[in-house]
């Protein structure tokens, strides 16, 4: 087991549901946001629930599954398009056991359960990411791409580099439980000398 990942107690908000929320991430429009348990959002991100469609009341437009880790600096902010001239955005909407590397920016439609988005990426307007497929670090993934279950896609513009094992959903699940596990409050009273 790797060892754990340490935060400052103070900087992050947990939620009665395991959502840990760094206060240094900019949440905006929480209202329209949904974490749906042990979903990390490091310090940094930037979450636009904020960009949505006009109308009365409240509209999902992001909503993060279970087991989420979103990296420090990165922005997630839904896709958005002029139909008919209007001008909308549209609801993004994360799967299970996904983790978005640091510095990533995603205006994905949907990223499926088990996907691993790499540092530094750029996930183009209304990108559709299939179960557990894997982007590389410092890809660049262009608008309206799918991204087939069990690919690997590297590169700018982010290309199919090869299929990934079966194992991947187990694999990926068992990573970002453990990247949990190990997310650890320091201790305020722990007395830590660097020798």
């Amino acid at each position: 087991m790797e060892p754990p990942i340490y935060y400052s107690r103070a900087e992050f908000i947990e939620t009665d549901t395991g959502n840990k929320v760094s206060r240094r991430a900019t949440i905006a429009g929480p209202q329209n946001i949904i974490l749906g348990g042990k979903t990390i959002i490091s310090s940094g991100a930037i979450i636009r629930g904020d960009l949505r469609r006009s109308g009365p009341g409240h509209a999902v437009v992001i909503s993060l599954g279970r087991y989420c880790v979103v990296g420090e600096g990165c922005v997630m902010r839904p896709p958005y398009k002029t139909y008919r001239g209007a001008f909308n955005y549209y609801p993004m909407k994360v799967g299970d056991f996904v983790h978005i590397g640091a510095g990533s920016v995603v205006e994905a439609a949907t990223i499926g359960n088990h996907v691993v988005i790499g540092r530094n990426c750029i996930i183009g307007k209304f990108t559709i990411i299939k179960d557990c497929a894997k982007i590389a670090d410092n890809t660049v993934i262009p608008p309206n791409t799918v991204i087939p279950a069990l690919s690997l896609f590297a590169g700018s513009p982010g290309h199919f580099v090869e299929d990934l094992p079966e194992s991947t959903q187990d694999i990926v699940e068992i990573q970002t439980k453990q990247y949990y596990s190990r997310f650890q409050p320091l201790d305020r009273d722990l007395n830590m000398s660097y020798g």
